[in-house]
């Protein structure tokens, strides 16, 4: 029997590799920085996984889009309560426009976050730890340790409540501009749970009164160069935990949403948000969307690097 063409060296000691790309606390950015010309193996994703996810969908289909200049008209405001309730029914995601938040805002933000990922290994290394759920948290793949392969992307997490976190936590190069995003994206949350309580035949401010924007946590990704795009991913296929996130992307094309049996790439808008309803309020509605998100790598070198910061 012939041998298979790509198979894994067998003196490879996957949780060996592991552990050294882990201590080593450059995160993949330090390996797309140090010029490598393929991925080390535990990022080797298996390729069914990979052509699965390939099946993106060459339909006229897209992510709705939802306006949200008249909210206060109360005139107008069924409408945008009756298309937040048909796109979260029928895809868990859509785009908000005139949401209110400044386009200096989100480009402040990318900005800051860029910053942070661009920084010297050392400089990043005092926040790399695996400790979820408090604090700072600088990290490549939350699930290194447990998932069949990793991914390709770093992030910088913040748990920005119910405990508030003190701004001297966060790192300098993006402290104010996380502290202010968190703020923002809250006051957005807020908004499209009025518009998700109104639609489920409750109270507009149901969702506030339970607290529900209450915990948060702050994650900002980069998906840098990658020598291999075509044998690993930027993120796995997933669904949020929470009620909302608040999905800032910074223009460059990567994200992918599940949308009945098929993967349907979604273009950035300029000045929009993405809005992805979560498993928490799924649960709670009894709703049938099965919907999960991937991200993809790039082959372009940084600054044109996929980014994307949320609040959770």
């Amino acid at each position: 029997m012939a041998a298979a063409a790509d198979v894994t060296p067998p003196s490879y000691h996957r949780a060996k590799a592991v552990k050294e790309f882990d201590e080593s606390k450059m995160g993949v950015k330090g390996l797309s920085d140090s010029g490598i010309t393929s991925i080390p193996e535990f990022f080797v994703h298996p390729p069914h996984s990979l052509s699965d996810l390939k099946l993106t969908s060459k339909a006229a289909v897209s992510l709705p889009v939802i306006d949200l200049a008249d909210l206060e008209y109360a005139d107008r405001r069924p409408a945008i309560v009756d298309q937040v309730k048909e796109a979260a029914k029928t895809w868990g995601f859509f785009q908000v426009v005139n949401h209110g938040l400044p386009v200096s805002v989100l480009e402040d933000t990318i900005r800051a976050v860029r910053a942070f990922h661009d920084q010297p290994r050392d400089v990043k290394a005092k926040y790399y730890k695996r400790e979820e759920g408090r604090g700072v948290m600088y990290a490549s793949n939350n699930d290194l340790y447990r998932a069949e392969a990793a991914s390709w992307h770093d992030s910088l997490q913040a748990w920005m409540g119910p405990e508030p976190l003190p701004p001297g936590e966060l790192p300098d190069v993006c402290r104010w501009e996380v502290a202010a995003w968190d703020g923002h994206a809250r006051g957005v949350a807020e908004k499209v749970m009025e518009l998700l309580s109104e639609g489920l035949g409750l109270e507009r401010g149901r969702f506030k009164e339970l607290t529900f924007s209450e915990s948060r946590a702050f994650v900002g990704h980069c998906y840098p160069y990658c020598p291999e795009p075509d044998r690993t991913m930027g993120i796995t296929p997933h669904t949020d935990p929470g009620i909302v996130t608040v999905l800032l992307q910074n223009g460059i094309k990567g994200l992918q949403v599940k949308h009945g049996r098929e993967w349907v790439e979604v273009s950035p808008v300029h000045g929009g948000l993405i809005i992805n309803v979560g498993d928490f309020l799924q649960c709670r509605t009894a709703s049938t969307r099965a919907c999960s998100t991937a991200w993809w790598p790039t082959r372009r070198r940084n600054p044109e690097s996929p980014l994307s910061c949320s609040s959770i």
